[in-house]
């Protein structure tokens, strides 16, 4: 069915065609009633070519059905899902404005970095909201839905020109009641660049996977780019361990309070992290009250208006913005002093006694060294002086600042241990005489022997041999995939992705019994340690079925096919287990 704008699409007429890619394309369009009823809508539907795509199709199913359960300010509604002929759409909610990735690239374009801080945080706690009110979103009888989006970003958020801030397309959404049209544990979905730790490790999700989401869509908003950059194989295992610049690193304007909020959203364990999305708008919104106290729906509104000025009177649309408005503006651009009391991701914690072994490390003062001095007597009825600091602040030094901190002294000891000193590792210079207790003296001091230096082992980038074997996998050259995979292993034998890769390779690439048998055991050795690979669990599959193991192999299948049973080797799995005469 070819449309056009005119056309009657179910009981829509289409308008104008707003976007179209991948599987889909989005409609504004008119829902016609009687007495000249008329109300402004969006048609998302599958593309023609798309339409017996199931796993698609089940995606928009999925999102209709959980968004017809939403009701709130910040989640933009669904209210009518159908077929016309054989093509299935969503009558959405039509959002007059702009995503937000859009905001982020124009002000890249203006030259002004990231989104100024008093939307961002606007915009970050209205994102919150709308979050909370699906996590916590129960069905008829009480139970939670358990609700998690899996998929926040840029993208999937909508500022409209009133100032209202929108989150939309659930389709990758988890729900208690629809796990079966959405992934399990070992199987991820969603842009990489916005992964949680436990995402990018396909790990099973819960609210604070958004919670996580949110923070580096707050980073992004605010610095204009997100926190580590590149292809997937790069992204993901910088995310999963936090090696990532904080958002000062990348714009110092970024008041230290909102740094402290956005990182205590951004901890690698989730345990640490803000409890719940309701706790992070929270601290934003103690933020903003301080930062920008007049803030509201209408300064957004303002603010999209003069952004997207010229766009909005090339379409013909009135401007409606005080002038006083560029005054505001440029007071968002001035320094402020930080005075806001941030609420803490976790509460801090207690400080620890030093550890010995760090004691030990550190060296004691030379005799050359001058002792400090005394404290001043205090004056009876007064405190000591100590520097203040903001409770923000106070939270991250105290919180991460506790684990930062024993790293630095660490790294410390072992610059200690492995530098040499210029006064203990330089033979000293000979002494006339030394005075010992009795008043005697006593002769001259031999010098210890140099200590000998032992060099460092060489350094060897294991990272280096996994890229390089991940990308000869997907090239199709097994065999260099194979060696990569062996080298990584020489020197991290206990690496599961490395077993993992080295399985795959020797399975694709190579038909030989001795292989296989190889196979077996690397990919036997990953899913015992972790379950939930559900790859593994396939190729495991397939090794066990070239060594002519057939009931092994056919438990390996149905595993994997419980872990992803509309994945991309589920229809393999299936008719492998046919052959097999499994059901």
């Amino acid at each position: 069915m070819t449309l056009q704008p005119g056309t009657q699409f179910g009981r829509y007429e289409l308008v104008s065609r707003l976007g179209y890619g991948g599987m889909a394309e989005t409609w504004l369009a008119r829902l016609l009633g009687e007495a000249g009823f008329a109300k402004t809508v969006l048609i998302k539907k599958v593309l023609p070519e798309y339409a017996d795509d199931y796993a698609f199709t089940s995606m928009l199913i999925s999102e209709a059905r959980i968004c017809g359960t939403l009701s709130h300010d910040n989640i933009a509604q669904v209210f009518d899902f159908g077929r016309v002929g054989n093509e299935y759409y969503l009558g959405m909610e039509y959002v007059d404005g702009q995503p937000l990735n859009n905001i982020v690239q124009h002000m890249a374009r203006m030259g002004g970095g990231g989104v100024p801080v008093p939307p961002a945080a606007f915009i970050g706690i209205h994102i919150c909201r709308g979050l909370h009110y699906a996590h916590t979103r129960k069905d008829g009888a009480g139970k939670p839905l358990s609700i998690v989006h899996r998929d926040i970003s840029p993208e999937n958020v909508l500022v409209s020109y009133e100032g209202q801030v929108k989150i939309v397309d659930f389709g990758l959404a988890k729900a208690r009641e629809l796990r079966d049209m959405n992934t399990e544990p070992g199987v991820v979905k969603g842009k990489y660049l916005f992964f949680s730790p436990e995402q990018a490790r396909g790990l099973e999700v819960d609210a604070r996977t958004d919670v996580w989401a949110t923070g580096i869509v707050m980073y992004e908003m605010l610095c204009g780019k997100v926190p580590v950059e590149g292809p997937e194989y790069v992204v993901m295992p910088k995310l999963s361990q936090g090696e990532f610049p904080r958002p000062r690193d990348i714009n110092p304007k970024v008041p230290q309070e909102l740094e402290d909020i956005i990182m205590g959203a951004l901890t690698v364990r989730r345990e640490d992290r803000y409890s719940s999305s309701h706790v992070f708008g929270d601290a934003l919104a103690e933020f903003l009250y301080s930062y920008a106290p007049q803030f509201s729906t209408m300064t957004l509104s303002y603010f999209m208006q003069e952004m997207f000025r010229d766009a909005l009177l090339r379409a013909g649309r009135d401007v409606s913005v005080p002038a006083s408005f560029q005054d505001e503006m440029a007071s968002w651009r001035s320094e402020r002093p930080s005075a806001v009391a941030v609420p803490a991701a976790l509460p801090a914690p207690a400080p620890e006694s030093p550890r010995p072994e760090v004691m030990a490390a550190v060296p004691a003062a030379s005799p050359s060294t001058p002792a400090p001095a005394s404290p001043a007597p205090a004056v009876p009825g007064t405190q000591p002086l100590a520097p203040k600091l903001s409770p923000a602040v106070w939270r991250w030094t105290v919180g991460a600042g506790t684990a930062l901190g024993w790293l630095a002294i660490g790294l410390t000891a072992i610059a200690i241990k492995r530098t040499p000193h210029p006064e203990t590792d330089a033979p000293p210079a000979a002494t006339e005489a030394s005075v010992v207790p009795g008043g005697s003296k006593t002769g001259p001091e031999v010098p210890p022997p140099p200590r000998k230096l032992t060099p460092s082992p060489p350094v060897v980038d294991i990272e280096k041999y996994l890229q390089q074997a991940k990308a000869a996998l997907t090239g199709r050259r097994y065999e260099v995939a194979a060696e990569n995979y062996r080298a990584a292993l020489k020197f991290q034998p206990g690496s599961l992705e490395a077993k993992e890769g080295l399985g795959f390779a020797l399975v694709l690439g190579r038909t030989d019994e001795d292989s296989n048998a190889e196979a077996v055991k690397l990919l036997q050795d990953v899913v015992e340690q972790d379950s939930l690979k559900a790859h593994a669990w396939y190729f495991l599959g397939m090794a066990l079925q070239a060594t002519k193991e057939e009931k092994e192999a056919a438990d390996a299948y149905k595993q994997y096919l419980v872990l992803d049973p509309s994945g991309r080797f589920s229809r393999d799995a299936r008719n492998s287990l046919a052959r097999m005469g499994e059901n």
